[in-house]
């Protein structure tokens, strides 16, 4: 309802009106609006309460509201008024109806507050200390994490109290899984020091099957026992409601943006090892967390001890290893020490690692890989130091080996390798690059073996043996040389028959002597049979 007009305004006002003064030039006088003018030169001076405003103008959409709009609206509350626009420019094309797109805006909003569907109330919630924590897994998108030039697929795990608001999170490689869900909890729970009563997270199929049915068989069972491992109470959001999990999913912004400007400050978002990634995740968390210590310190008192040994944050699995000195997991084909062939292993499987033990003893550990692919092996992880003295005693196998690209270091090692193809003896420089390969891991460095390498073909005295004198290696003998067998003369047996007279050979002195000067007898091959 208009503000009501003063007698002082009213009075300055037709003054300057009977002065011959405009009605705007007026108003702008008394320090009143035009429409305040509009009701004064119409004697209107305060409109009564109850009583709305009528139209100053006719309804632009008089003709198409009820009839063509309205209908549509019934029907499919969720249209916007951009669809009702573009639809209504369709059926009346003989019109422009851009002019009306705001009137249409507030009509549509109009109608939806009375009429339409209410939206989700939300409840301001309050929690005390040590009673809830919240945890989620988010991805990073717009910035390209990549690690020695190559993407870096992984997500974050975010932990965080919601009392206190102290939050942790990690890298994890991969995808979402029991393992990842299981090492990022507890890594945070020790982190904090202690234990809420209840844990909520979303409904991520590593803790639950989402199946319509009973709550408590709906969890999976290492959840349950992780959980029960630890005292917590776990809980979770209805499907497809974020906003419940809105204590930890609203502060994934605040870490992606502060992760992003600390990558700006770093000059190139490009990693040597995951664990530099994971050490300024750490600084963002930091940072997070400097302003909240006091709430954190407070509401430590109210947390739960933590258990005395952690939970299994790993899968295990027996697999064979083949001939090739390779095992298959998930579908990623990894190189083992050669000692393991034909042996049965114990691999604990990590999101990040995997650690290969033979009974009980441990053996290796290798980087987890991850790949894309729906047929056949996703990925390869090759240590060239399992397979280097295999390969240095079957050099050729080099030219058609299956993973010939993961066996080199490097994309300089590699482009080296094709060069040296193009020079046409293809044998020749499988060796000469497997001998290079073997000094790189057994006796030099791969920078200072790339850098030889490089040198000598640029002057052109690039060669098998002056790579082994350069670093001292002796050459690989191939084969076991031809025994030679010294053969006694037939003569020398002859004091073994029956009733023979005793001849020069025999087996002392004297037969030795003579089988001396005779020399080694060459033994003829074994002559192929006739058919038949």
């Amino acid at each position: 309802m208009p503000a009501p007009l003063t007698a002082q305004q009213i009075a300055l006002y037709m003054t300057k009106r009977r002065a011959g003064g405009r009605q705007e030039v007026a108003a702008a006088a008394a320090g009143i609006s035009v429409s305040s003018a509009h009701r004064i030169d119409h004697g209107r001076l305060q409109p009564k309460a109850a009583q709305p405003r009528g139209r100053r103008r006719p309804d632009p959409l008089a003709e198409v509201w009820e009839p063509l709009l309205l209908p549509l609206l019934e029907r499919h509350p969720a249209l916007t008024p951009t669809t009702l626009l573009e639809h209504l420019q369709e059926q009346k094309a003989d019109q422009d109806w851009s002019s009306v797109k705001r009137t249409l805006q507030r009509r549509v909003q109009h109608w939806k507050a009375l009429h339409g569907p209410a939206p989700d109330v939300m409840f301001p919630l309050a929690y005390q200390p040590g009673e809830i924590g919240f945890c989620d897994f988010t991805k990073v998108k717009r910035v390209a994490i990549t690690l020695r030039g190559e993407p870096f697929p992984h997500l974050l795990f975010h932990y965080r109290l919601a009392w206190s608001g102290w939050a942790y999170g990690q890298v994890i490689h991969g995808s979402e899984s029991f393992v990842a869900l299981s090492e990022g909890l507890q890594n945070a729970l020790a982190a904090c020091g202690g234990v809420p009563r209840e844990l909520r997270t979303d409904r991520l199929s590593a803790a639950s099957r989402n199946r319509d049915g009973s709550y408590a068989l709906d969890i999976t069972p290492r959840y349950q026992a992780l959980c029960a491992h630890y005292g917590l109470a776990p809980s979770r959001n209805n499907r497809g409601v974020a906003h419940e999990n809105g204590i930890v999913e609203a502060p994934h912004g605040h870490v992606k943006r502060r992760l992003e400007q600390k990558l700006l400050l770093r000059g190139s978002s490009d990693f040597e090892e995951p664990a530099e990634y994971g050490e300024l995740l750490s600084e963002v968390f930091s940072a997070l967390n400097a302003p909240r210590q006091r709430r954190y310190e407070q509401e430590l008192e109210h947390l739960m001890g933590l258990p005395a040994f952690r939970f299994a944050d790993y899968e295990l699995l027996s697999v064979r290893v083949r001939s090739t000195s390779t095992i298959e997991v998930r579908q990623v084909i990894y190189s083992v020490p050669p000692s393991l062939i034909g042996r049965q292993v114990t691999v604990r499987l990590h999101h990040d690692r995997l650690i290969v033990y033979l009974g009980s003893d441990w053996v290796c550990q290798l980087p987890r890989a991850y790949g894309t692919g729906s047929h056949g092996p996703r990925a390869w992880c090759i240590d060239l130091e399992h397979l280097i003295d295999g390969l240095r005693a079957k050099p050729r196998a080099l030219l058609h080996c299956r993973y010939q690209r993961h066996l080199f270091p490097d994309q300089r090692w590699w482009d080296f390798w094709q060069h040296l193809l193009t020079g046409g003896d293809r044998d020749a420089a499988a060796r000469l690059m497997v001998e290079a390969l073997y000094v790189a891991v057994r006796v030099a460095s791969y920078e200072l073996v790339l850098a030889f390498l490089q040198q000598a073909q640029q002057r052109q005295t690039l060669s098998l043996s002056l790579l082994q004198q350069r670093f001292r290696v002796p050459p690989r003998r191939s084969a076991l040389p031809d025994p030679v067998i010294p053969q006694h003369l037939l003569a020398s047996y002859d004091h073994l028959l029956p009733g023979a007279p005793p001849s020069g050979g025999g087996s002392g002195a004297a037969a030795a002597a003579q089988t001396a000067q005779a020399g080694a007898v060459p033994q003829p091959l074994a002559a192929a049979l006739p058919a038949g």
